[in-house]
């Protein structure tokens, strides 16, 4: 009876523990089974693991807070977590629009090599300074589409409206002659079905998840000269971070490194089930060359290299540490 009696208490404070849990809100944009929901969502379930009194619920689908509002929501601390795109708040921040920079990046060994470079750390210091706190580093590959053919050098997009993810990608598309129309990713797949987008840019998990493969006709994809890759931390309100205890922040950065850990492992993974899936549902895909490669970095370097170093405090020496790494 005492054993019983024992086991009950203990059964009744764990119970109350849980009622007390701290509940926290982790937002973002994706749909439920990105890559990026599942990073939070990992998050999530090491941190309910670890038995510290955090309860974490994912709003996935921008249901609770728009894409573009998501960054101002961390900053005053009405959302707690977010997995988002850094550069959609380079508005606030231009500096952030150096993680979305034309060639910059290429491949996804260079990126993993980012994350601890000089570069980086810049980065991250405007993060904090601004309120928020990196759980996880991640950087997705990207590709272009068009509904009318294939995007291959500079001068296949003259004449497009298109959709590029970024005001230096928006500047590099413009010198080659494209028209601009500025929306998030979730936003594209109703723009290519009316016609109000010829072609876009977005990550390669943007790309399967938002379904773009009925609306398009070419896929370039990443390949082997990717000219397309953005910075899509986990992100935490830095108001919500300063009212944990240790063991709590603790649980925080080893379930955001576990969830860093699973997506570099799915990162390839997510352009090979692109370019399946579009293969599979009839779009002709291809990859850019390196001549084309090589032409577009020309365009590049004259208009969106040349916009950040006039426009962002610190633009040039931001560009070249990037660069600078092996």
């Amino acid at each position: 009876m005492r054993s019983f009696a024992l086991g009950l208490t203990s059964a009744l404070v764990l119970a109350s523990l849980d009622a007390h849990a701290l509940t926290l809100k982790a937002s973002h944009q994706w749909p439920t089974g990105d890559v990026r929901d599942e990073m939070v969502q990992i998050v999530a379930r090491e941190v309910a693991a670890a038995n510290v009194g955090l309860d974490i619920r994912v709003y996935p689908g921008a249901s609770l807070v728009k894409p573009q509002e998501q960054w101002p929501a961390l900053v005053k601390g009405q959302i707690d977590i977010s997995a988002f795109p850094l550069d959609y708040a380079a508005g606030r921040h231009p500096e952030f629009s150096a993680t979305l920079m034309p060639g910059l990046v290429r491949n996804h060994e260079r990126a993993k090599r980012l994350n601890d470079s000089e570069f980086m750390k810049r980065i991250k210091a405007i993060i904090d300074e601004a309120g928020v706190v990196v759980l996880s580093d991640a950087w997705l590959a990207g590709a272009f589409a068009s509904r009318k053919g294939c995007i291959r050098g500079p001068e296949t997009v003259k004449g497009l409206v298109m959709r590029a993810a970024g005001p230096m990608f928006e500047e590099m598309l413009a010198a080659a002659g494209a028209s601009i129309s500025s929306m998030p990713s979730s936003e594209i797949y109703t723009a290519m079905q009316t016609g109000v987008l010829d072609a876009t840019n977005t990550s390669s998990g943007s790309f399967v998840s938002y379904r773009l493969y009925e609306v398009v006709k070419c896929l370039t994809a990443p390949g082997a000269n990717a000219l397309w890759f953005m910075y899509e931390p986990i992100l935490m309100s830095k108001q919500t971070w300063e009212k944990l205890d240790d063991a709590q922040r603790a649980a925080l950065l080893a379930a955001g490194q576990k969830a860093e850990d699973y997506f570099y492992e799915q990162a390839k993974k997510i352009d090979e089930e692109m370019i399946d899936t579009f293969r599979k549902a009839g779009v002709e895909v291809i990859e850019m060359s390196p001549e084309d490669y090589d032409a577009w970095i020309k365009v590049a370097k004259a208009s969106s290299y040349v916009k950040f170093a006039e426009k962002v405090k610190g633009g040039k020496e931001l560009i070249d540490l990037a660069l600078a790494v092996d």
